[in-house]
């Protein structure tokens, strides 16, 4: 299956969250925190292909996700696979057995939204906030249009990459991009 996609960044979660309603979008899932892996060999063999193994934890669900190198063009567009995974720390342990180590922790508030050929996610990350938009080429620029961002505006990076762009200006202090215990960046 081939995932396309890309980010738009606004000031506030508030002003995101208008923006996408006003854009005819409705609501589908609710807010809630996404706590993200990423896992490699010791010799980063997976990061040398441009791919990427992750777990996603999103409440009580865990996600096994594979990603494949991103296509060159005007959006993010790369192979990918999913599927639940019934028991998240078994398979960070199935994955430390296979030695596979996670690399990169990230985490975000995701609410989810849907409108004609896309889902909406809006994005409260430590490095700001950013609405998501995944679908059909068509369905994204369309919903980049209604609200009233182009492709100029699109942002292609991954979290990891805006992460290590900002992580200095922002203060972190450690490697990951995670929230402290008060929902603040760390």
């Amino acid at each position: 299956m081939l995932e396309r996609e890309v980010k738009l960044r606004f000031d506030t979660p508030d002003q995101a969250r208008r923006t996408v309603l006003a854009a005819g979008a409705t609501p589908l899932r609710p807010r809630r925190l996404q706590q993200d892996s990423l896992f490699d060999t010791d010799d980063e063999s997976l990061r040398q292909l441009r791919c990427v193994l992750r777990i996603r934890r999103d409440g009580s669900t865990s996600i096994l996700t594979y990603k494949g190198p991103v296509q060159p063009g005007p959006m993010k567009l790369r192979e990918e696979f999913e599927t639940a995974a019934a028991d998240g720390d078994m398979l960070r342990a199935i994955f430390d057995r296979l030695g596979l180590r996670a690399w990169f922790r990230y985490e975000k508030y995701r609410e989810e939204f849907t409108a004609e050929g896309v889902i909406v996610a809006v994005d409260e990350t430590p490095v700001g906030t950013f609405v998501e938009i995944e679908g059909t080429s068509d369905g994204i620029t369309a919903m980049a249009a209604a609200m009233g961002k182009g492709p100029g505006d699109f942002i292609l990076d991954s979290y990891y990459r805006l992460f290590m762009k900002t992580r200095e200006a922002l203060g972190f202090r450690g490697q990951d991009m995670v929230f402290d215990d008060s929902g603040r960046s760390q």
